[in-house]
């Protein structure tokens, strides 16, 4: 039987998530240059909103049932709400691609939470890797490569990776229920909602911004904000969220690519040590596990 992880819109899937959240490290980066990190939010949102609002309206989407809207805007604000407002409290003192760096523990936040939760299996590797990656992630907190400053920053985009995990981990079912599109679609209008109240101001950042950061946020908002959940949510909805998540292991290496190019972001040495420690922790708890679990469910078919 055809591995479904290799299967072509999968693949692709994986690869849209991947040069599209890679953009939005060195994105938001720029974007935070002229708007605080809720406003950035909210306009990431209203745009991305916006645009799934003419999408529904053309494919005529169903609303959700009203017992299943209070769960709705739970993980619309884990998804988008705490997620991104910390990861832009997070990048105003790291940048771009140690970021990215950072977030790429969001697979093993996941697979933990699924083992605590949901009771998925979560091999010795997993726990292995797991510490090798917060140790990896200890030394980008070092920021500059001072021993005696810890980057608070770092604090900030752990949160945004574990309320991004819990985010994975609880819409599978709901993925089942309402399909990966129109999900997506009312979670996003649920973050976007609650943001609201932070509207007010947001007229004279857009005013005083200058073009070209505006432009960036409105990329974020008509791209990563919407394509990459829609993208993970197809993934989730075929594989699984752990399988889902896997599209973090090369978001940094695009990441880090465009803040070199677009910002002219150069690691330091010790970013490079943490980043690599991080990656490696990754890999040996999220691929090793990978392929004990697609054996298993060979076996069981």
């Amino acid at each position: 039987m055809q591995n479904k992880k290799w299967d072509f819109r999968i693949l692709s899937a994986h690869g849209l998530t991947i040069i599209l959240w890679g953009t939005a490290f060195p994105g938001i980066r720029i974007g935070l240059e002229a708007y605080t990190p809720e406003h950035l939010t909210l306009l990431r949102l209203l745009i991305a909103s916006f645009m799934l609002l003419i999408f529904a309206c053309i494919n005529k989407m169903h609303l959700p049932e009203l017992k299943d809207i209070p769960i709705i805007f739970i993980l619309g604000a884990l998804g988008f709400i705490v997620y991104h407002i910390a990861l832009n409290y997070g990048e105003q003192s790291v940048s771009a691609g140690p970021a990215s760096l950072i977030v790429s523990v969001t697979p093993i936040f996941t697979a933990s939470l699924a083992f605590i939760f949901f009771s998925e299996k979560l091999k010795l590797n997993g726990w292995i890797g797991g510490v090798i990656s917060l140790i990896g992630v200890a030394f980008l907190s070092l920021g500059d490569g001072d021993l005696l400053h810890l980057n608070s920053g770092v604090l900030f985009i752990l949160l945004a990776a574990f309320s991004e995990s819990l985010f994975f981990v609880f819409q599978k079912s709901y993925l089942k229920k309402y399909g990966f599109l129109s999900f997506t679609t009312y979670t996003i209008w649920a973050g976007t909602i609650c943001m609201l109240i932070f509207l007010p101001g947001i007229d004279q950042e857009i005013i005083n911004a200058p073009i070209g950061v505006t432009l960036s946020a409105v990329y974020l908002g008509l791209f990563p904000t919407v394509l990459p959940y829609i993208a993970l949510a197809y993934i989730t909805s075929h594989t699984g969220s752990s399988e889902a998540t896997s599209s973090l292991y090369l978001t940094p290496v695009i990441a880090c690519f465009v803040a070199w190019i677009w910002l002219g972001e150069v690691p330091t040495f010790i970013s490079i040590v943490g980043g690599g420690i991080t990656i490696i922790g990754v890999l040996i708890a999220h691929v090793t596990g990978e392929k004990d679990c697609y054996k298993q469910n060979e076996n069981t078919l």
